[in-house]
């Protein structure tokens, strides 16, 4: 019984522990990140040539909205890519049809992925390939954009002599459950990439967003190029990291409001899109998978979990421990929602839809473990590929 009790607090200190650093995260995130609407970067003596590259794989029930968004703005040397990613849907007869109305704008048909390459990775390769300006922005397919977006960040990186920022986007909200899940997935992305150090040279932090990765072309010839990371399952944080890797100067801002996106809309989705973590957090190990799931779920319950010895009249140091979790997680979900412009109930309900959020994990991993790899954009990449190719471990 005694060695019950030790166990049970040395859980509740830990709890506590993790929603304290959470809480210095968010602050030191919050405090270091500027919010790109509020910049007024001087306009350049010239402005350089812009290429947005935009990957879509069977988009097309969302895409047409989002580059409708990147044809309406005003940047003054603007060049559009668009490639289609071995589309088996419309995906590509739209992008045509888009292409056909704005002579900026200039269409890929990927029909084959050479061995030992990443669908995307290829895509946003083949798109560098044909594009032509002094930055280039990789973003996904169904990105929006607000008018004058692309300016202040091109403004920003010219004033500041970035090489690579990275925007955090607007996550419009879906459902609550939906919502919650990928709250927690936020927080503990911002534990794992330390935002806040990004632009520090002398630290090892970087930090890549699918939504929007700005890259000075001559800083990323500098680099190993795509083919390093031909098989980052992350490849969005990827890029970053062959950034950073490189001597490149880095900077992360927050877009909201000027870039923004449904990520997932329903748990479905959540679901099917978390598969590529069976790679990417656990290395394609699924005795790791199942530990980060036990682990998250410790973690991110404890709020409610640190409350139980309550119920069963244990000592008020055990009874005062557990409300003190409870308040500062109550205080992380409250800097997070300001922060990030959130509804704060999502984030409220997370320890409790938990489970769930641990099961999507670990059904990741069992199939992972089940095909013998991932299988993403319609094709099955082995694990021993995989984990030959992997560049970052973020965990």
């Amino acid at each position: 019984m005694i060695l019950l009790h030790l166990l049970l607090i040395a859980y509740i200190v830990v709890a506590l522990a993790y929603w304290l650093v959470v809480i210095h995260a968010l602050l030191r995130t919050a405090r270091a990140m500027p919010l790109l609407s509020d910049l007024t970067p001087p306009e350049p003596r010239r402005w350089p040539a812009l290429s947005v590259i935009v990957a879509a794989c069977n988009e097309a029930d969302h895409l047409e909205a989002a580059v409708r968004t990147l044809l309406l703005e005003d940047y003054p040397d603007l060049q559009i890519i668009l490639v289609d990613d071995r589309s088996t849907d419309a995906t590509g007869e739209i992008l045509d049809r888009l292409a056909a109305q704005d002579n900026r704008t200039k269409v890929l048909h990927v029909t084959d992925l050479p061995d030992g390459w990443l669908g995307k990775v290829h895509a946003l390769s083949r798109g560098l390939e044909a594009s032509r300006g002094d930055y280039v922005l990789f973003t996904d397919a169904d990105v929006h954009f607000a008018p004058g977006a692309l300016r202040k960040a091109v403004a920003w990186c010219e004033d500041r002599g970035l090489d690579h920022l990275a925007a955090f986007p607007t996550l419009w909200p879906a459902t609550v459950l939906v919502d919650a899940t990928i709250s927690v997935f936020i927080r503990q992305f911002m534990l794992a990439t330390r935002p806040w150090k990004v632009a520090d040279p002398e630290s090892k932090a970087f930090i890549g967003v699918g939504a929007f990765n700005l890259v000075r072309r001559a800083a990323f010839e500098a680099t190993e190029g795509f083919e390093w990371l031909r098989l980052e399952v992350a490849d969005d944080a990827g890029l970053g990291f062959l950034m950073k890797r490189s001597g490149a100067r880095c900077g992360v801002v927050a877009a909201f409001g000027l870039v923004s996106l449904h990520w997932y809309r329903s748990l479905g989705e959540v679901a099917r899109g978390s598969e590529k973590a069976y790679a990417s957090a656990s290395g394609c190990s699924l005795l790791r998978t199942l530990s980060l799931a036990l682990v998250s779920l410790a973690l991110e319950a404890s709020p409610i979990l640190a409350l139980v010895p309550l119920a069963f009249h244990e000592t008020r140091l055990v009874g005062c421990a557990g409300i003190a979790v409870l308040t500062a997680f109550g205080v992380s979900v409250l800097v997070m929602a300001r922060w990030g412009r959130a509804k704060v109930f999502p984030a409220l309900v997370a320890p409790a839809v938990m489970v769930l959020g641990a099961a999507v994990f670990v059904r990741a991993g069992l199939l992972g473990w089940w095909r013998g790899g991932v299988l993403w954009r319609g094709t099955l990449y082995p694990s021993a590929a995989l984990r030959a190719g992997r560049r970052i471990r973020l965990m």
